[in-house]
């Protein structure tokens, strides 16, 4: 066997079409099997613009010229497959082209599968990007932000006592007869506008929203971070809660009336439950506040001694008498007004 069948064996073997061709007219001389295989071996496309009506010619001449090389891509239908090959011209004479054809569509399919892999990669992060951030969201709403990093970092969360905070407990007047009485959807409509706007207000005041129970509502001044004025920043609250209501009512067809508790005293503060997590607070500064509240007037405002104390300076409190708070024994309890 001579060494030109030996490397004519070779380039078969390895998948390889080599064509020689004429530089100036650009006819074919010479094609391997395997180059007549995949493009036919049609003896009457003699020149490579036959075969290849869609290659730049004049773009080949020239990098020939400059560097002696061209190299480009081509795709055509074999049978019921689309193959992409590559032609690398070289110039290996004046007067003689060497065009060495390689198979790589299934390196195409590859890149393919990897983009496509890639961009699927891409995709699930990003769900799982927005789907964290909203569960981070969801945390933050029922949570403070300190907690919740504690609970991210750690998966526990430490119970915390914190002392003094100040407690409000916000209850609405008649309003086991409104759920029974009105369309349901209104009225969690209607509540959603009003807790919503609760919160706007307790948020400009560092007050931080604990839960609500139905038609209760509980906030906390002074909690996860130590408030000194968390007595006024409470009571400020409160006012533009009952502030808010009026005005609302003035607009609205459905009056809201509510009572309001404020205390202050030590509370602790931990997530409860393994399945529904639930932030809340305990202690004496939470109960104390429920009882207060009891003992105001629609659309007032009751304290207890200790934080009209605190307030008396600032804010219209008005004492009224002396009452026996269920399981606090007797307290001073005071009326604060809106002096607006």
């Amino acid at each position: 066997m001579t060494i030109e069948a030996i490397n004519e064996q070779l380039l078969r073997a390895i998948g390889v079409g080599v064509a020689l061709l004429d530089r100036q007219t650009l006819e074919f001389g010479f094609r391997n099997d395997t180059f007549d295989e995949w493009f036919g071996g049609d003896a009457q496309q003699t020149q490579l613009q036959q075969l290849f009506p869609d290659l730049d010619v004049n773009a080949m001449q020239a990098d020939l010229t400059n560097a002696g090389r061209f190299t480009s891509e081509i795709r055509f239908k074999k049978k019921r497959r689309t193959l992409v090959v590559a032609l690398d011209f070289t110039a290996a004479e004046e007067d003689l082209l060497v065009l060495v054809c390689q198979n790589i569509t299934r390196i195409k399919e590859l890149e393919s599968m990897i983009d496509s892999y890639s961009m699927m990669v891409e995709r699930n992060t990003r769900e799982i990007k927005r789907e964290k951030e909203q569960v981070e969201k969801l945390l933050l709403n029922i949570m403070p932000r300190s907690v919740y990093e504690e609970f991210k970092t750690f998966g526990v969360v430490t119970p915390q006592m914190y002392d003094p905070v100040s407690v409000l407990m916000l209850d609405f007047v008649g309003f086991t007869d409104m759920v029974a009485s009105q369309d349901p959807s209104v009225t969690v409509t209607e509540l959603n506008d009003i807790y919503s706007a609760f919160d706007r207000i307790g948020e400009q005041f560092g007050c931080e929203r604990i839960k609500t129970i139905g038609d209760a509502y509980i906030t906390v001044a002074g909690l996860p971070d130590p408030t000194p004025d968390h007595a006024k920043a409470i009571a400020n609250t409160a006012i533009r809660f009952v502030r808010y209501l009026t005005r609302r009512n003035l607009s609205h067809p459905h009056q809201w009336q509510c009572r309001i508790g404020l205390s202050t005293g030590s509370v602790v503060g931990s997530v409860v439950g393994i399945q529904k997590y639930v932030y809340d607070i305990f202690g004496p500064a939470v109960n104390l506040a429920s009882r207060l509240q009891e003992f105001s007037d629609p659309m007032q405002i009751t304290v207890q001694d200790d934080v009209a104390n605190v307030l008396k300076d600032t804010f219209d409190l008005k004492s009224i008498g002396e009452k026996a708070v269920r399981g606090f024994g007797n307290q001073t309890i005071w009326q604060l007004s809106d002096s607006n």
